[in-house]
């Protein structure tokens, strides 16, 4: 076989595939399959938290806050995600993901243009032009050309390449709106810790100030009996009244630092609403969270594993469109317009002009480098895929870790109590005996500071609790 008839037959091969994938309408590179994750079908801690189900019902999860049945908290957070500046720049990011999208989309489409365009000119002597017009007789170097028309040209996407590109855009649109929502998850819940994280600043700040009366006292009476020997226990209540005055400085530095936190997150100057936190509630409640739809519930949840997932989409249509430029591109293009010398013969039948032209575009050698963006393409979903399984791991783990926490942090906090009620009632007794001249004071102000160190304890794990809590909605893709 000549060299000839297998290029004749090649060709013919190429133009029966192309005019079968024109007919079939059907865009080159692969379709676009999610993948299937192995998940486990439940949390390993799953029972210790289905436990704490049986006290009350869970809020839902897209206002899980207001489980915590306190109002200056679902106020806070209500506010900061409609005034927190991070929000109202991701919404710009989405919005310019979705033009991007639409103008995109509209590449598929025919485009219109209307011209009109109306010139005076005095033609120069000196020029090639006026230098042979001007022997003829009657040649005038003043001259005046009218033109309007519409034109229109539609590249025809025979192989789906601007299709795919599209589908990308708009892929990259959803991952813009999930990464929005993912920030909103996390804004309500980082105004949710910095609150809980005030909570526990100002109740420590109290139970501290309460210590460093109680040290006082316990230091003026070993003064008092100093002169019975008891020299070492002054210097023990000296060291233990500065050790409680030195705790008030971090304290107060974490209640500010947080306020401030606080006020950022709604958009506000340091400072702005700080008086809504002057006097925090007494108590709260620690929600209950349910979990029962195991780990494929974060598939549907989490935001970011939404946007890993639709980035992974957006880098298949990639190959799609990178895949087409291997086939050629056909342009269709007209244009009806009116060409004159003069404005009253513009729309007449003799300064009609019409045009017509298709023009073709194919890459035929340059597969080179055509391959090298194949394969880019297919680099870049592999990353992808790689970062959408990592996203599902890492969201599991979060998950695990932040049920882990509230489980043990509750056990630790019901420790606690038994602990403070026994040194309440340790502290009751030792002012009974006290008041029947069995003890001194000394051991009563004893008994009242081991009291307000387990009380501080207690303070510090039930906002840790709560912190737990906030964090463990936030695993869950708890938010919006």
């Amino acid at each position: 076989m000549s060299k000839s008839v297998r290029l004749l037959n090649g060709a013919s091969l190429l133009l029966s595939g192309s005019l079968a994938l024109i007919l079939a309408g059907c865009a080159v590179g692969p379709d676009y399959h999610r993948p299937t994750l192995a998940e486990p079908a439940a949390y390993h801690n799953a029972e210790a938290l289905a436990a704490r189900q049986a006290m009350r019902a869970a809020p839902p999860l897209d206002s899980w806050w207001q489980g915590f049945d306190d109002p200056v908290l679902s106020r806070l957070i209500e506010r900061a995600l409609a005034q927190n500046l991070d929000l109202k720049a991701a919404l710009a990011r989405v919005a310019q993901a979705r033009a991007a999208a639409d103008e995109a989309g509209s590449q598929r489409l025919p485009e219109g243009s209307f011209a009109a365009d109306a010139q005076r000119e005095r033609q120069s002597l000196q020029s090639p032009l006026g230098k042979i017009a001007s022997a003829f007789p009657g040649y005038s170097r003043n001259q005046s050309l009218y033109d309007i028309g519409a034109g229109a040209s539609w590249e025809s996407d025979l192989f789906g390449g601007l299709k795919r590109q599209s589908e990308a855009a708009d892929a990259e649109a959803q991952a813009a709106e999930a990464d929005r929502l993912g920030l909103r998850v996390s804004i309500a819940a980082e105004v949710a810790d910095a609150y809980f994280r005030v909570w526990a600043a100002k109740q420590r700040i109290t139970l501290a100030e309460a210590q460093t009366r109680t040290d006082a006292r316990l230091l003026n009476l070993v003064q008092l009996r100093l002169a019975g020997g008891l020299a070492t226990r002054r210097e023990q209540a000296q060291a233990q009244l500065a050790q409680t005055r030195a705790s008030l400085p971090p304290l107060a530095i974490e209640r500010e630092v947080q306020l401030n936190r606080l006020d950022v997150l709604m958009g506000a100057t340091p400072g702005s609403y700080t008086s809504e936190l002057a006097r925090p509630v007494e108590r709260y409640t620690v929600p209950t969270i349910a979990a029962s739809q195991g780990p494929a519930e974060l598939l549907r949840r989490r935001p970011d594993v939404i946007a890993a997932e639709r980035r992974l989409a957006a880098s298949n249509a990639r190959i799609g469109a990178a895949t087409a430029q291997y086939y050629p591109q056909l342009t269709l293009s007209a244009l009806l317009g009116f060409v004159s010398l003069g404005s009253g013969n513009l729309l007449t039948a003799a300064a009609f002009q019409p045009q017509a032209a298709a023009g073709l575009r194919w890459r035929l050698f340059d597969f080179g480098r055509v391959d090298a963006e194949v394969a880019a393409a297919k680099g870049g979903e592999a990353e992808a895929l790689a970062r959408y399984r990592q996203s599902m791991l890492r969201a599991t783990e979060d998950v695990e870790n932040a049920i882990v926490t509230l489980t043990q942090l509750e056990a630790q906090d019901g420790e606690l109590k038994a602990q403070v009620a026994a040194q309440t009632e340790a502290r009751d007794t030792s002012e009974g005996a006290y008041r029947g001249g069995a003890v001194s004071l000394f051991e009563v102000l004893d008994e009242e500071r081991r009291l307000l160190t387990a009380l501080d304890q207690q303070a510090q794990v039930r906002a840790a609790d709560a912190r737990a809590a906030v964090a463990t909605f936030r695993a869950l893709g708890g938010g919006w």
